[in-house]
């Protein structure tokens, strides 16, 4: 007896579908990018939480300017790094929504360090996600804060020199040690299981938001095989074996 696809495609059949919180716009980045995995988690873990419609992200300038295309939420348009001030605003006037702000490295650690250092010491209730693909992509490929020593950009043509360009930056540590973060991860979204693991510190930011206990930031360590000049299968290896010595994974601060 034959079975047409009509009779499997069936409610209880479904093991998975798309969030709703993702709308159907196609997606500008490029093939291979971390920045849709971590667009999808962070809609699935708003729609398992019940708060789409508490919800207000604020999108910084660079490749996920974006943003606001992708997931049905309110949202706000930050100028270049000023993210996390905007965030503040925001949840004070709002406390009772869940605000939180998706940056690159090159307008978060870069342009916007003030403003996370600041808004991080006040122990501002929002979520930070940090993405560290270790290069400034929208713009070209230039160094960013967090280019490895070594790391050939745009701007560093015989890689990253640490008597010119200083050292990179472990932002992430350095606000681990602020009275006002109470939750500080590193994630990677390159495997499933790295994925279920970045999936669970998104929520777990989110729900601190609840508690009022201070900022969460969480971290992914990213790839951008563009910038860097190679596959999406050679970045995913670059990274695990280049910038996970340097950003290694893992919770840093949990209070």
């Amino acid at each position: 007896m034959s079975v047409e696809l009509k009779d499997i495609i069936k409610e209880e059949n479904i093991v998975y579908k798309k969030t709703p919180v993702l709308t159907d716009n196609v997606m500008h980045y490029c093939p291979g990018c971390s920045h849709g995995v971590v667009h999808k988690i962070i809609a699935e873990v708003i729609e398992e939480m019940g708060i789409q419609d508490k919800t207000i992200g604020v999108s910084p300038v660079g490749c996920s300017v974006l943003a606001y295309n992708y997931l049905d939420i309110d949202w706000a348009e930050a100028a270049h790094g000023r993210a996390p001030a905007v965030a503040t605003g925001i949840s004070r006037v709002h406390p009772d929504r869940y605000v939180f702000t998706y940056q690159g490295d090159g307008d978060l650690a870069s342009i916007g360090c003030g403003e996370i250092m600041h808004a991080c010491n006040r122990g501002e209730n929002i979520v930070v996600i940090f993405i560290n693909n270790a290069i400034y992509g929208m713009t070209g490929g230039q160094m960013a804060p967090t280019t490895l020593l070594g790391q050939v950009t745009a701007t560093t043509p015989y890689g990253r020199d640490a008597k010119l360009n200083g050292f990179p930056m472990k932002l992430t540590e350095l606000l681990a040690q602020l009275d006002g973060t109470c939750y500080v991860t590193r994630q990677s979204v390159h495997t499933p299981a790295n994925v279920r693991k970045a999936k669970a510190a998104i929520r777990k930011a989110f729900e601190n938001t609840r508690k009022d206990k201070g900022t969460s930031f969480v971290e992914i360590v990213s790839t951008c095989n563009s910038g860097w000049k190679v596959t999406p299968v050679e970045a995913n290896k670059w990274m695990v074996e280049n910038m996970f010595p340097k950003y290694p994974l893992g919770d840093i601060k949990d209070i």
